[in-house]
């Protein structure tokens, strides 16, 4: 068996083929080879969300996740939603909500409220609460950051977006 795999992949929405280490993780093949720094090393054991990303629109901590298990999947950054129009309501919502404090999580946080968002968890707070159970933050307390999830269910709503 090889230690190098050739995967493909959708990168927020881009074709990428790249050449990883059997063990290498996500998070270590967007920060190095791929160069995306937005999504952040926090406790490197899948507890604390801070690497969060989507993986078939699944929520999933980058950290524990081998690059390797995404070949031919479709993950999307932080990065990627930045330059998503449609989550705009969502990143203003956090900045409104002063959701933000020092900003590590932030980028965790974000991708896990557009699971929420995603998966139509309703305006419910405990629903939301318990949504970001996998997301620690030493700064806001979370009633911020369920806030700002809650004012972009509620928009998101408002607006008849699907």
């Amino acid at each position: 068996m090889s230690l190098i795999h050739e995967i493909a992949f959708l990168l927020n929405g881009s074709p990428i083929r790249v050449s990883v280490p059997v063990t290498m993780t996500v998070l270590e093949m967007l920060r190095g080879p791929l160069n995306m720094t937005g999504t952040k090393l926090g406790c490197g054991e899948g507890e604390c969300g801070a690497c969060s990303v989507l993986v078939d629109g699944q929520s999933m901590n980058s950290c524990i996740l081998l690059a390797v298990e995404c070949d031919g999947r479709e993950i999307t950054s932080i990065e990627g939603l930045a330059a998503d129009p449609g989550t705009a309501g969502l990143r203003r919502a956090f900045v409104d909500a002063g959701a933000v404090q020092c900003g590590f999580c932030t980028p965790g946080m974000v991708i896990q409220g557009k699971y929420l968002l995603d998966a139509e968890a309703g305006g419910d707070r405990a629903a939301i609460s318990r949504g970001l159970e996998g997301n620690l933050c030493r700064c806001t307390g979370y009633q911020k950051v369920i806030d700002a999830i809650e004012q972009a269910i509620v928009s998101k709503a408002g607006a008849g977006d699907d």
